[in-house]
């Protein structure tokens, strides 16, 4: 499997000649990408979404599957940039990122804010939390009534805003920078439950091989949710190219191939789409 590095920096002659291209760039990304030979991605460090290894080289679902359809669109790299899910959408509209791949689930906010691709990925909440569950928190509500129970989710993420809605009080709704600095929270017993999507609590769980953490999953009441690739709504055109191709992707079997050695369902990605995913989250 092919791997990707992350962006350092692009020095001030590149930047200087993004900025004079700026109009060229907005009437015609994926022209100006496929000259340039690569798009910049946004993503977190979220397993199996996507995941950065010490030496700097970046995988996971989301990546892999924006690399191969780039690929096949003529662009020939994605250079990835690692971002906390709050500042994505800011930094796509601020033309840091080309293209957000990183498990930036659909929400009607977000639906509003960027052109979202057809689905990709999909998953449900899930809390971690000590072993035998003491607080007995199977669901958001459940952390809103016990005034002692504090939750870890990452900031401006999905996890977050349904602990607030849920009528968690701010005070008790903690933000964590990484899923690690999350888990270790939760090991010193400075949190109660860390909460992240099925797959991303798993694989956590897992290389934390801690016998006194537990899983509760799915969260009682929470959606499930697919993300897509989130590209500026001025950039409709090259979503509409993306989609064109991840298409022939999921009828081919591609998709899958990529998608499912993370543990994800390809078919749960074909049998939704983005409208009902955008028309279901108002």
């Amino acid at each position: 499997m092919k791997h990707l590095k992350i962006a350092k920096s692009f020095g001030i002659a590149t930047a200087t000649l993004l900025t004079l291209a700026a109009p060229a760039f907005a009437a015609d990304t994926l022209e100006t990408l496929r000259e340039q030979g690569f798009a910049r991605i946004g993503i977190a460090n979220e397993p199996p979404y996507t995941a950065v290894k010490p030496d700097g080289t970046v995988s996971g679902a989301a990546p892999d599957v924006a690399r191969a359809v780039m690929k096949k669109l003529g662009v020939n790299d994605v250079v990835a940039s690692i971002s906390e899910y709050g500042a994505m959408i800011p930094g796509l509209q601020a033309r840091r990122f080309d293209a957000v791949t990183a498990g930036l689930f659909m929400k009607p906010e977000r639906c509003k804010a960027v052109a979202y691709s057809e689905p990709i990925l999909c998953d449900a909440e899930s809390f971690a939390l000590k072993k035998g569950n003491p607080l007995k928190l199977t669901s958001y509500e459940d952390i809103a009534k016990n005034p002692n129970a504090k939750i870890g989710a990452p900031g401006g993420g999905t996890e977050e805003k349904l602990a607030l809605q849920a009528g968690v009080p701010r005070d008790r709704v903690i933000v964590v920078p990484d899923p690690q600095s999350g888990m270790k929270m939760l090991q010193d017993g400075r949190i109660d439950v860390y909460s992240l999507p099925v797959l991303s609590i798993h694989d956590l769980v897992g290389k934390a091989n801690d016998p006194n953490i537990e899983v509760v999953a799915p969260v009682k009441g929470a959606p499930v949710y697919c993300d897509g690739a989130a590209f500026r709504k001025q950039d409709t055109a090259l979503r509409d190219a993306f989609d064109k191709v991840l298409a022939e992707m999921k009828a081919s079997g591609e998709f899958a191939k990529i998608i499912e050695p993370y543990g994800f369902s390809a078919e749960a990605a074909k049998q939704t789409s983005r409208e009902k995913l955008c028309a279901a989250s108002n």
